[in-house]
């Protein structure tokens, strides 16, 4: 065999090793991947609720316990706003997250996807179970631009949304949107529990994102009025 030949035949099989090699690895990592997925996903939707703290750290075991414990996975009837279980839904129903106290329900948690100015944006809102007022929200993946549209990952962006109306006093809906700026230096006082602040410079990623928070709250409206009118205060058995 010459040596171009012999050079060839290493290359071949040195290239088949490392792709078996890498095969191997993304199998075996995948499992561990989706669990961290998962993992991080529990710890936003308990962080919407206040169930964890901003920047302090939690064991994996610490978390699923207290995700077990405080919330349930369910599903919501898209036309009618009923609270049903996984084994009941249709491909048109809605994702929900319920935190329990006991038996009733003390916020309902939304997961968000909302378009971006880059990309998507995925979070969790949660709503009291007032059906009219946020309790909290999050976000754990977007594409925004570090140190502008970026922001909307930081507490105090988040915080903002707290306590917040996507109702009036009518009763009629709202939503909620992230105003141009400070909403007290922008807004009239009869909108500002519809607005949180702005971030400087990221107009285009408030936006869009006003609009997707609009967007999920519309679909999730049949199940805001059961809680108001106070029809959907436990969870399905």
């Amino acid at each position: 065999m010459s040596g171009n030949a012999k050079s060839f035949v290493f290359a071949a099989v040195l290239c088949l090793v490392c792709s078996l090699l890498l095969t191997a690895a993304s199998s075996g990592l995948k499992t561990f991947q989706e669990k961290n997925i998962a993992l991080d996903k529990h710890k936003n939707i308990l962080k919407s609720v206040g169930l964890t703290e901003e920047g302090k750290a939690y064991s994996a075991e610490y978390v699923e316990k207290l995700y077990s414990d405080n919330i349930k996975s369910l599903w919501v009837k898209a036309d009618e706003g009923k609270i049903i279980h996984e084994k009941d839904r249709g491909p048109k129903d809605l994702p929900i997250y319920l935190y329990m106290k006991q038996d009733s329900v003390e916020s309902y948690i939304l997961p968000i996807e909302s378009r971006g100015l880059w990309g998507k944006i995925y979070g969790y809102l949660a709503v009291k179970n007032d059906g009219t007022t946020i309790a909290g929200f999050t976000v754990y993946s977007h594409s925004e631009t570090p140190g502008l549209g970026g922001e909307i990952e930081k507490q105090w962006f988040q915080k903002n949304f707290e306590g917040k109306k996507i109702v009036d006093r009518t009763g009629g809906f709202v939503s909620v949107g992230i105003a141009k700026g400070a909403v007290k230096e922008r807004l009239p006082s009869e909108k500002q529990p519809f607005y949180v602040d702005g971030i400087s410079g990221a107009t285009l990623t408030g936006n869009f994102l006003s609009a997707g928070l609009k967007e999920i709250l519309l679909e999730y409206e049949p199940v805001a009025v059961r809680f108001r009118n106070n029809r959907e205060v436990r969870s399905e058995k």
